[in-house]
């Protein structure tokens, strides 16, 4: 009998993009295009309509904490002349970017936070 992997080691499994059952690699046809299931363990990802609602909360709250780490700094850099068009100039393509480079991570990660949610309960 094998013992299941610890919640610390499942987040880290899904923010590298691996199965939370089983750290297996690959789940990804291409960049937007997720297996439906791990072609390791099997998990079937896609549990029911509207599942993937967590992984868009932290794509948003992703796009948010970079557009956090690069607003604040520079407007408290450049208090009172806040240069507004730079700023912009910077932070729509951005804001563009990283939802786009995030959405392959958020998902696993979600899938993650799930798995691991579901094994503590089991336990219980």
């Amino acid at each position: 009998m094998t013992t299941a992997p610890s919640p610390a080691r499942i987040l880290w499994w899904g923010c590298t993009r691996r199965c939370p059952s089983c750290g297996a690699g690959h789940l990804f046809r291409r960049w937007f295009v997720l297996r439906p299931e791990c072609q390791s363990c099997g998990l079937h990802f896609e549990r029911e309509e509207g599942y993937w609602t967590g992984a868009l909360a932290i794509n948003i709250g992703v796009a948010g904490f970079v557009f956090l780490l690069v607003f604040v700094p520079w407007v408290a850099l450049t208090v009172p002349d806040v240069p507004v068009g730079p700023i912009l100039a910077v932070l729509v393509p951005l804001m563009m970017v990283v939802p786009i480079v995030a959405y392959p991570r958020s998902k696993t990660l979600w899938m993650a936070v799930d798995h691991a949610f579901l094994q503590r309960l089991d336990r219980a």
